[in-house]
């Protein structure tokens, strides 16, 4: 229990330390229609470069790599420039998003959170999703939400690959160097081998209904007016 509640405070006090200026920009491009549309137009354009492993519409084409699609656009943008600063390391990430403009990445975030998430179909044993179902719910939605759908500074797991799911918990819970200080080291130790097969057979499954969609593009909308 104390490092669920040491998680969360994590998420909360990372959003709290957001800068003003980048989130009066998303407030800006968010609640203005006409703003959200350029921005989504000039987002498409420049996330060419993305669709090659993303997918056009943000779908991953590879099961080892993450949906853009339906993420918070303030938890892409603070991705890419983890990137860029070298925070966050990836061999191909890491050139591609200092390649980008500041604008870029912020036009980008907005196209990508825009577009619906397509789980790809795929069957387990119902005992293995439902065991999956607990362990999230009792750990993970704090932070990634009821649905999973993801926050501000977290991202969403639902209708993730299965095989990036895995990978990624597999990473945190064996302490990988890529992944330091993140507060989902000590969640993911709790984790078994079997536990992670669990969550991420769920989560790679989990879909949210068009009331639960309209929800999430409201509270996004909502989010950076704040």
């Amino acid at each position: 229990m104390r490092i669920l509640a040491i998680a969360l405070l994590s998420c909360l006090t990372s959003f709290a330390l957001a800068d003003d200026g980048l989130a009066q920009r998303f407030a800006q491009v968010m609640t203005d229609l006409e703003n959200r549309q350029h921005a989504y137009a000039a987002g498409q354009e420049r996330a060419v470069f993305c669709t090659y492993c993303h997918g056009e519409t943000g779908n991953s084409k590879r099961p080892h790599i993450p949906n853009l699609a339906g993420q918070n656009p303030l938890y892409l943008f603070n991705a890419f420039e983890k990137f860029a600063s070298g925070e966050r390391t990836d061999f191909v990430m890491s050139k591609l998003a200092q390649n980008l403009t500041q604008e870029d990445r912020v036009n980008i975030a907005v196209y990508f959170s825009q577009q619906q998430v397509h789980p790809v179909a795929t069957t387990v044993s119902e005992s293995l999703r439902r065991r999956g179902e607990t362990l999230f719910h009792n750990a993970c939605t704090g932070c990634h939400g009821q649905h999973a759908e993801g926050m501000e500074t977290t991202p969403r797991l639902a209708g993730q690959p299965d095989e990036y799911l895995r990978t990624a918990l597999t990473r945190f819970r064996e302490n990988d160097p890529r992944r330091a200080g993140s507060v989902m080291m000590g969640v993911a130790a709790l984790l078994s081998a079997d536990d992670i097969e669990a969550v991420a057979a769920y989560l790679s499954r989990l879909t949210l209904d068009s009331a639960d969609e309209k929800a999430r593009i409201a509270r996004v909308i909502g989010a950076t007016v704040q």
